[in-house]
């Protein structure tokens, strides 16, 4: 077998590229006392994260707003949501998010 090097550091570069963002802050946080502040702060990054992800994938497409009437991803989030919300369920969340989105998709074509 033989090995291509061009290939392999592209591997060895990624895996960098991976551990290094993860294992710094690790060890610079493991040695001094992150003020309280701080921490209630960083309590809503991943909330905040989540939201920009999915506002942005529920409202564009592309580099446009879709309308509302076009707008199947909306309109199936929004029973989702509330399926979501009210059982708690991933299972039922899904399967409540997928019909919506298939209904959607016949009706709006």
């Amino acid at each position: 077998m033989e090995v291509r090097w061009d290939v392999f550091w592209i591997i060895i570069g990624s895996a960098l590229l991976t551990f290094i963002p993860r294992v710094l802050p690790l060890m610079l946080f493991s040695k001094i006392q992150i003020p309280v502040w701080l921490l209630r702060w960083l309590e809503y990054v991943p909330v905040a994260v989540m939201a920009a992800l999915i506002g942005q994938e529920l409202l564009m497409s592309g580099n446009q707003l879709v309308p509302l009437t076009q707008n199947a991803a909306l309109w199936a989030a929004l029973p989702t949501f509330v399926v979501a919300i009210w059982t708690r369920s991933l299972l039922g969340t899904v399967l409540v998010g997928i019909v919506a989105m298939m209904i959607l998709r016949y009706l709006l074509g």
